[in-house]
């Protein structure tokens, strides 16, 4: 109904001019027949166009689309506390084909490449009496699956020359996986296709000082995790795995994702969150057969936030360091950890594990031989807090603490026998048991029994008090529960409630087994550093702190930082000034004294508190297999600051070799 005005109008407009045409005007027929030529050229296209090839250009329309992909952010910096980067990112080159490039050659090798066969024909009756008949040649007719694996040879042929054009720029021997590069081409088509991953500078270098690339090769940065340090803090690092879905709060559809990883284990794992920032996206535009044609990025990644520990790089070192001197030592593989932690806040200056692992090699790709040694040692394992042990002597800090609260009288003389077997040692008989000594024969107070970690006496002792006094002190310690660590790797260990006192499981040989650190009490080295700290502090448990903030990575965002406070008070000992006092002091005699179990712990101008412990590891035959070994140490004596713990697997003994090596960590305080 609203065309009809144009249409009368075109009908006035046709009869004026032919009623003008009836008068005799040649000009103005010739610019008539011109006018209705060109109206006949316009309406015999829009025919060709809207008519003949509609078909084909709907088809067009529907195949050409938008990808989405998926853009993952830069994950936030681990920082030591002095801001030392532990874990960042940098950026890794990668030499790509873009494929849309070459997507005219894809085309030129196909048509070169298909079969060609001859066709005389005889002709004419004239050229067949001259003998020159007529040679043709057309395309062999192919079907659909010879099409394909043809379509294949050529794109996998042009592909490979392209690579081998980059191998001898770059002076290196490169290849292309025939299998790899069809994958890509099928279902990866509108994204680059990486040829040579994480580019060294000298390759850049020699890529880039030709004027012009290859057609359809470029540099493409992506950015990739990094730990500038290598092992060191690896078990607190912990590392990363291939994960390219989508995480809370992004959108979940995604034709493509570009690579992006989580946290396995460790710091990147417990705040994996706060690390990996949020996901961006692009649209890419193909055309009908699945070429990029352009793209456009309609939501930017946001980057994660960096994550401050409490971990003092220097202090980290110097421990690392010291468990590797055992090796020259003791000889072999060390399997051990340490933990260095502040008695007043509960900071974690340090924590190791032995033997260590590279966290890089998740993100490149772990190979077959690092999996296998992994494995045999054990490597991932954090053995500061995700390994058990019986502590042995150093629980008898906590026989002593009880038995000093219940009444105990340090100055009061036991006299221990001498061990029949072994007359230089002492012994002590629980029922039918024989509980063995290292310590000789004699009378003991508490101090010498102390520093001479002597079984008779602790045994003894923690037979007099009973079991419950030893019970509730390991409670108010929280032995047997977990420390709270945000690693994944956080076990509780082992310790006996009050309801196995009475049982038929439970009688005076266990309560002795109890008091000389061996099963049913099973620690970690970094409960050993809370209960160091304890008495170090006079009493005060705290939560362990590894991370002191949150904040943004950019320094300018007005956001504050998330803040975790210092010196949480988990529970309190209940111990006395005059039992703190004990304690000190025969820890300092520990190390001080010529025959303390801890002397060669004794630092020039550093008055060290210790105590050693050998605990033994038996088969369910009670056969010996090994040894567990200790040294629990804070300082100085006169205003404690930190405490430090050193555990090693199968070591000789705790007053021998595991605290020989604790010079540096003391020292690198001070």
């Amino acid at each position: 109904m609203q065309a009809w005005p144009c249409r009368v109008f075109s009908l006035f407009l046709i009869m004026l001019i032919f009623d003008q045409l009836k008068k005799d005007d040649l000009q103005l027929r010739l610019v008539a027949m011109a006018v209705l030529g060109g109206l006949g050229v316009l309406l015999g296209g829009l025919w060709w166009v809207q008519v003949v090839n509609a078909r084909d250009y709907q088809a067009n329309l529907e195949t050409q689309s938008f990808r989405t992909v998926r853009i993952p952010a830069g994950r936030g910096k681990i920082l030591d506390r002095n801001g030392l980067a532990l874990a960042e990112n940098r950026p890794t080159y990668n030499v790509s084909l873009y494929l849309e490039e070459l997507r005219s050659q894809f085309r030129g090798e196909y048509e070169r490449s298909r079969p060609i066969r001859t066709i005389t024909h005889s002709g004419a009756f004239g050229l067949r009496w001259l003998g020159s008949p007529t040679v043709t040649t057309q395309y062999v007719r192919l079907k659909k699956a010879q099409m394909d694996a043809l379509g294949r040879q050529a794109r996998y042929s042009v592909a490979s020359n392209v690579v081998a054009h980059i191998s001898q720029r770059l002076q290196l021997p490169l290849s292309l996986n025939a299998t790899n590069f069809e994958r890509h081409y099928q279902t990866r088509l509108a994204l680059p296709c990486p040829v040579l991953t994480d580019v060294t500078p000298a390759q850049i270098a020699r890529f880039e000082e030709q004027s012009t690339s290859p057609m359809g090769v470029d540099l493409e940065v992506q950015p990739t995790r990094w730990y500038p340090y290598g092992t060191t803090a690896a078990h607190v690092l912990g590392h990363l795995r291939r994960d390219d879905d989508s995480k809370e709060g992004e959108e979940a559809f995604f034709w493509f994702r570009m690579p992006d990883y989580r946290g396995e284990v460790g710091i990147e794992s417990g705040f994996d969150k706060e690390l990996r920032g949020t996901a961006g996206a692009k649209s890419v535009l193909v055309n009908n057969a699945g070429y990029r044609q352009t793209e456009s990025v309609w939501s930017p990644a946001e980057p994660g936030r960096n994550v401050v520990l409490t971990i003092d790089l220097r202090i980290q070192q110097a421990a690392e360091r010291a468990l590797q001197d055992l090796r020259k030592a003791l000889g072999g593989t060390i399997r051990g950890a340490a933990v260095v932690m502040d008695v007043h806040s509960g900071d974690i200056l340090a924590m190791v594990s032995s033997p260590s692992y590279d966290p890089a090699m998740y993100v490149r790709g772990i190979t077959h031989a690092e999996w296998e040694r992994i494995s045999e040692l054990h490597a991932e394992k954090n053995r500061a807090t995700f390994e058990r042990y019986m502590p042995g002597s150093i629980f008898k800090t906590v026989v002593g603490m009880a038995a000093l609260e219940a009444g105990w009288d340090p100055e009061e003389v036991i006299h221990i026998e001498p061990n029949p077997a072994q007359p230089n040692k002492g012994h002590v008989k629980v029922g039918n048991h024989t509980f063995h000594d290292t310590a000789p024969p004699g009378d003991f107070a508490f101090r010498r029994a102390l520093k001479l970690s002597s079984n008779s006496y602790f045994i003894t002792c923690g037979l007099r008090i009973g079991p419950e006094a030893i019970i509730r002190m390991g409670q108010r310690l929280h032995f047997g529960e977990r420390t709270g660590l945000p690693t994944r790797q956080d076990t509780p260990g082992t310790f006996p409630g009050l309801q196995r006192l009475g049982t038929s499981g439970w009688n005076n040989v266990t309560t002795g087994n109890m008091c000389i650190g061996q099963d049913p009490v099973w620690v970690t080295p970094l409960q050993i550093a809370v209960l160091t700290a304890a008495i170090a502090n006079g009493g005060e448990v705290l939560w362990p702190r590894l991370v002191d903030r949150i904040e943004a990575a950019d320094p300018t965002f007005a956001a504050p930082p998330t803040v975790f406070p210092r010196g949480r008070v988990r529970d309190h000992l209940g111990i006395s000034a005059r039992t703190v006092k004990i304690m000190h002091e025969a820890m300092l005699a520990d190390t001080e004294d010529s025959d303390g179990t801890g002397r060669k712990a004794c630092v020039p101008g550093l008055r060290i508190c210790g105590k050693t412990g050998t605990a033994q590891v038996q088969d369910v035959h009670n056969t010996k297999i090994g040894q567990t070994t200790w040294f629990a140490s804070f300082a100085p004596y006169e205003s404690p600051r930190y405490a430090v713990v050193v555990m090693v697997e199968n070591g000789s003994s705790g007053g021998d070799r595991s605290e020989e090596h604790t010079y540096e960590l003391q020292s690198c305080q001070y």
